[in-house]
């Protein structure tokens, strides 16, 4: 093994738990290694993406990335919400959850090589996010792409909202983004989310080609490539990640978030109309049991919920 600092180690040294990695000739692979929850992303997951996407980045050896999923169910379907469930409790958790995935991307897209995502399989909200930072795509033919943050509480802040557009059209992502719909792979190739579509058998072929054109290239003009490329990009990321990371450990508290991953959890759909129909009759369903604003009387205990009867403290009655 080399002892210069700036060098790549091998795969194998490195123990990952929830992603698997490995080198072959020119090209790294980094799998999400979770396929029993549809290889969702956890806190522990985005740090090891980062340690490997640190040492892509250092080895000279290594000319592409392929990005890719285990198992043939899905690529990455985003966030995992059961550990999103935790930061309910704790937002300022979650808060810090966002900063492992903002690195992640960051070290991504600002690799210096290029990189390939695999689509194996479905690929969902901040899975689809991970597919947008990479350079090229190559799907399943069997495969679809979707954004689910409007109907499960809450925003694809961190890479969809910003690059969609730039990569599909402005209408085109509105209609993604708002309506939430799958996104089979022949669509998804004819928007311009993926670069190719292949049937399943033939999806590690058709990888391996594309990454032997890409190594047939000049690694510093393709690297500078990259980074013009990247400019409008780093410039839309720059102007919106930090106060989306602050927005969404802070709308994590809403009820809107608390009730859609409840419903999700029991496997049914979050109550839509309910809400509409209490912002219709002024009913502020931004709170559970009303603006905290009352204050008992009988104890002094402050910041009550103005529709209860009774205080939570001593349990004297609240006057109206």
């Amino acid at each position: 093994m080399t002892n210069r600092l700036y060098a790549g180690q091998p795969a194998e040294s490195f123990g990952f738990q929830y992603i698997t990695y490995a080198k072959h000739g020119y090209t790294a692979t980094l799998t999400f290694n979770r396929p029993a929850v549809l290889n969702c992303v956890n806190g522990p997951m985005l740090r090891e993406i980062s340690i490997a996407l640190r040492d892509v980045g250092y080895d000279d050896a290594i000319a592409v990335l392929v990005l890719t999923g285990a198992g043939e169910r899905a690529f990455c379907t985003g966030a995992d919400l059961h550990e999103q469930q935790t930061f309910l409790e704790r937002p300022r958790d979650y808060y810090k959850w966002m900063a492992d995935f903002i690195e992640c991307h960051d070290r991504l897209r600002n690799l210096g090589k290029p990189t390939v995502a695999r689509l194996n399989g479905i690929v969902v909200g901040g899975g689809n996010e991970f597919n947008l930072s990479c350079d090229l795509a190559v799907a399943a033919d069997d495969i679809y792409i979707r954004q689910v943050g409007a109907s499960h509480g809450s925003v694809a802040a961190a890479g969809a909202t910003q690059f969609l557009p730039l990569v599909v059209g402005d209408r085109r992502a509105r209609e993604i983004l708002f309506l939430n719909e799958e996104i089979p792979a022949a669509k998804a190739l004819e928007w311009g989310l993926v670069n190719q579509v292949v049937p399943r058998a033939a999806l590690d072929a058709a990888t391996e080609a594309l990454c032997a054109r890409l190594y047939r290239k000049l690694p510093e003009a393709t690297r500078y490539t990259k980074q013009q490329l990247n400019a409008w990009r780093d410039f839309i990321w720059s102007m919106t990640i930090g106060h989306a990371r602050d927005w969404l450990a802070v709308h994590n508290l809403a009820p809107e978030t608390h009730l859609a991953e409840r419903a999700f959890a029991a496997k049914q759909p979050p109550p839509y109309a309910a809400l509409r129909q209490a912002y219709a009759a002024d009913e502020h369903p931004e709170y559970f049991w009303g603006a905290p604003l009352a204050v008992c009387a009988a104890c002094g205990a402050e910041h009550l919920p103005n529709a209860f009867q009774f205080c939570g403290r001593c349990g004297a009655e609240l006057k109206a």
